[in-house]
């Protein structure tokens, strides 16, 4: 039985993936499992799971885990520190699925144990891509994409070199305001904003793809992960989201990975790689769809992509500001306090303001993670005015 821990059990991915597990009693065993502050949740699914190890990184929800898995034998532990020794703990397979920069020590953590690392966490690599990528190496560690499109990429790509490869395309659903003017977008609400018409995700993920941020931080990342240049990469609208990725290769053959709108699949393709495993996912029937379209994104009504390939040519801590930006502004917009339009608006002010300062640390790239945050933070006022 192969070895698991979860790391951000409660969240979408975290769940999709626990319910794979589920299906597949025989041939996994958890480790630990790790969520945020959902304890009914977590508790549930480590009693079905028989794991080892629960832990929330909310402190103030632990007594409550602590009181549904008494007598269980299961461990229970909180906080920031816990969280990051759980993801420590050796296993062969890691969920990393903890979003934000709130992942990146976890992931980190997991990391330096040398198994097979399931990348959920757009951050690690977005924002301290030569740090993890340096520490995957020392560790010996290997990395598998979740996200949708990367995963598409890397089995077009399967064992074949990069040379060999001519570009990447990265598919985009184009949101909920694929056809909306800039009037429509300016006055867009944050209920319309996570409506997403194609795949069902948490509200920060939802909002970056209405925005499109979600594709340019995922350019980001498939830079690192491929080793390609940002000139390599490139993104589709696609709206009925049936072809995930595609490779161009520089025989003039395109190589593409098409399913159904379900992270099932490509989690189960990490879970069991290098073989694959049976899922319940729903069959893809082409004839359903009948036609597929493919556009080119606007850059001017999602600015998003632009500010994004700035900072993959920039690099240094660039990304991670980006990164961190853009987090504060889709909160202030969660929230009301600005627009849906100020959410790029903010991002690229504090780019701006910020530079490209070297992040060569973890530690380097929490500070600029911090420093980006409170430069964002002070703007939002000025955006209500």
């Amino acid at each position: 039985m192969r070895t698991v821990t979860v790391l951000g059990s409660t969240g979408s991915i975290g769940c999709s993936t626990v319910d794979l597990l589920e299906q597949a009693r025989d041939q996994f065993s958890v480790r630990a499992l790790v969520g945020g502050k959902n304890a009914a949740r977590l508790a549930e699914q480590a009693l079905n799971l028989k794991a080892e190890l629960a832990v929330l990184a909310d402190e103030s929800a632990v007594d409550e885990l602590k009181a549904l898995l008494a007598g269980s034998g299961i461990k229970v532990a909180g906080g920031r520190q816990a969280v990051i020794e759980a993801a420590a703990v050796p296993v062969d397979w890691t969920m990393a699925a903890i979003t934000g920069a709130a992942g990146l020590e976890p992931t980190l953590a997991a990391v330096r144990n040398g198994g097979s690392i399931a990348l959920a966490n757009k951050e690690a690599l977005v924002c301290a891509g030569d740090v993890m990528l340096r520490a995957v190496s020392e560790a010996g560690a290997t990395l598998l994409p979740v996200d949708s499109e990367h995963n598409a990429v890397f089995q077009a790509m399967a064992d074949r070199q990069t040379d060999e490869v001519e570009k990447i395309i990265l598919t985009a659903s184009g949101g909920p305001f694929r056809k909306a003017t800039l009037e429509e977008m300016r006055a867009a609400t944050p209920a319309q904003a996570l409506k997403h018409p194609t795949w069902s995700m948490g509200a920060k993920i939802s909002i970056d793809s209405a925005t499109m941020f979600n594709k340019g931080l995922e350019v980001i990342e498939a830079a690192r992960i491929f080793g390609l240049t940002e000139d390599r990469i490139g993104v589709l609208v696609h709206p009925q989201s049936v072809v995930h990725g595609m490779v161009q290769y520089t025989d003039g053959s395109l190589i593409a990975q098409m399913g159904s709108a379900d992270m099932r699949i490509p989690i189960a393709h990490t879970l069991a790689w290098p073989k694959r495993m049976g899922t319940t996912s729903s069959r893809l029937d082409l004839a359903a769809f009948g036609t597929l379209e493919f556009t080119t994104p606007d850059e001017v009504r999602f600015p998003a992509l632009r500010l994004a390939r700035q900072a993959l040519r920039a690099g240094r801590a660039v990304p991670a500001i980006l990164s961190a930006a853009n987090e504060v502004a889709v909160e202030a917009f969660l929230r009301e306090q600005i627009g849906f339009l100020d959410i790029a608006r903010v991002v690229e002010e504090v780019m701006d303001a910020l530079g490209a300062p070297p992040a060569d640390t973890l530690e380097a790239v929490l500070h600029w993670d911090a420093q980006a945050r409170r430069a964002a933070a002070s703007r939002i006022p000025a955006c209500v005015a």
